[in-house]
C-alpha cells in the first residue's frame, strides 16, 4: 500500500489489538510496511496467523497472536511470548471491540415499534454488558498488561478506537454508542494519568466505513444505498463514506514522538465531516 506519511517505525514494537479484522488488520500492515516488528492479536488466531505470514512474505516482521482482550491473565501469557519474540511494547492499539445484536434495537424511535420488533425494552442485559466489556474492558485490559513496558522505559504511545458515536449516538445502538463515549473518556483519564511517565495516550473517532460487517445495512442487494445509508451520507458534508486506508495518517501522526510529541488526551475524528454537520 501506499503510506500516507513518510515516518519510521524502525525498531518499535507495535502491539495491535483487534488485528484479526479488516480495520485493524491494515493498521497492522501499514507499521509493518513502515518498519515497526508488530504483534498481531485477535480471537481469530487464523486470521493473524495469516496476516503474519503475508506480511513476513514481503521482509516485513509480524507476529500473530491468539488473545482474547477481556482475560488479563492469558493476556499476560501473550505479553510474555510478544517479550520474547519481538521486545517490549512501544505503541499500542486498542483495536478490539464491536457491536451485538442482542444489544440492538428493531427502529430508531418507539413509537414507530411494530408487534413483534425489539423494542428498547427487549434490549438483552447481557448482551448489553457483552457490549461494555468488549469496548470499555477490551481496552483498559490491554492497557494494564501492555502498558507496564512503557512506565518501566518513561516512554510509549497508546491508541485507542472511538467513534461517531462517542460524539452524538446514532439510533438503535445504544450499548455500543455509550460504550464508546466511556473510551473518549478515557483516553482522556489515561492521557492524565501517566501524563508524568512519558506516555502519551489519544483515540481516532473514525466515520463511517463500509466492511464486511455492515454491507447489508448500507446496501440493497442491488448495491443501492438503505435507507439508513442515505441518512448517514446525507448528514456526512463529503457526502462519502471513509476508507479505510484513510486512518493511517491520523494513526501514524499519534503514534509518532517526533510528530505528535505534545499530543495527548485528543480524540481526532476521521469523519468526512459528519462531526462537524449540524444537519442544517
Amino acid at each position: 500500500m501506499n503510506l500516507p506519511l513518510n515516518i519510521d517505525f524502525t525498531g518499535k514494537v507495535v502491539v495491535i489489538t483487534g488485528a484479526g479484522g479488516v480495520l485493524c488488520g491494515t493498521m497492522a500492515r501499514a507499521f509493518a510496511q513502515a518498519g515497526a516488528k508488530v504483534a498481531a492479536l485477535d480471537l481469530n488466531e487464523e486470521a493473524v496467523k495469516k496476516l503474519a505470514d503475508e506480511c513476513k512474505a514481503e521482509g516485513q516482521i509480524c507476529e500473530g497472536y491468539k488473545a482474547n482482550v477481556l482475560e488479563p491473565e492469558a493476556l499476560e501469557a501473550v505479553h510474555a511470548q510478544v517479550l520474547k519474540d519481538l521486545g517490549p511494547c512501544d505503541i499500542l492499539i486498542n483495536g478490539a471491540g464491536g457491536n451485538n445484536p442482542r444489544a440492538t434495537t428493531d427502529n430508531e424511535y418507539q413509537h414507530e415499534a411494530k408487534e413483534g420488533q425489539k423494542t428498547f425494552f427487549d434490549l438483552d442485559a447481557g448482551g448489553v454488558d457483552f457490549v461494555f466489556k468488549l469496548n470499555f474492558q477490551g481496552t483498559l485490559i490491554p492497557t494494564q498488561v501492555f502498558a507496564k513496558d512503557m512506565v518501566e522505559r518513561k516512554s510509549g504511545s497508546i491508541l485507542n478506537i472511538s467513534s461517531m458515536n462517542a460524539y452524538i449516538p446514532l439510533t438503535k445502538i445504544p450499548a455500543y454508542s455509550a460504550a464508546k463515549a466511556g473510551i473518549s473518556n478515557f483516553t482522556q483519564w489515561l492521557a492524565t494519568h501517566f501524563a508524568g511517565t512519558g506516555i502519551r495516550c489519544n483515540a481516532i473517532a473514525p466515520g463511517f466505513l463500509v466492511s464486511n460487517q455492515n454491507r447489508a445495512l448500507l446496501f440493497n442487494a442491488d448495491g443501492t444505498p438503505t435507507a439508513r445509508s442515505e441518512k448517514i451520507l446525507n448528514g456526512t458534508p463529503m457526502h462519502r463514506f471513509v476508507d479505510g486506508e484513510e486512518l493511517l495518517g491520523g494513526v501514524f501522526f499519534l503514534c509518532d514522538d517526533k510528530a505528535a510529541g505534545a499530543v495527548t488526551g485528543v480524540v481526532l475524528p476521521i469523519d468526512a465531516g459528519f462531526a462537524a454537520y449540524s444537519g442544517v
